[in-house]
């Protein structure tokens, strides 16, 4: 069994565990501007779960936008261009489930 701790060290993203059909990563968003890249981020094979830990997220996923705060999951269907940004005064934590995995 391969458990991993989303509080363990690691980079602003970091792949947890991978499986056969899903994968779990944690993502670190900085203050005042750290986001995941840019919007055309897709993953042409892959639909991606996103809860938010802690802090708040802003979420571009395809034409809609939101903010998101802890407790809150949001679907990034297969293929659709999204982008996740944080814009807040503390470090935003995600958790991040792909199916099938993406990295």
């Amino acid at each position: 069994m391969n458990v991993r701790n989303i509080g363990d060290p690691h980079e602003w993203f970091d792949v947890l565990v991978t499986g056969e059909t899903s994968q779990a990563a944690v993502m670190d968003l900085e203050p005042g501007g750290g986001e995941s890249g840019h919007k055309g981020n897709e993953h042409a094979a892959s639909e991606q779960v996103l809860f938010v830990v802690d802090g708040e997220v802003d979420a571009e996923v395809g034409d809609e936008r939101r903010t998101l705060k802890a407790g809150d999951v949001v679907i990034v269907p297969r293929g659709v261009a999204h982008r996740f940004s944080n814009r807040g005064t503390r470090t935003a934590r995600t958790l991040n489930v792909y199916g099938p995995p993406a990295y």
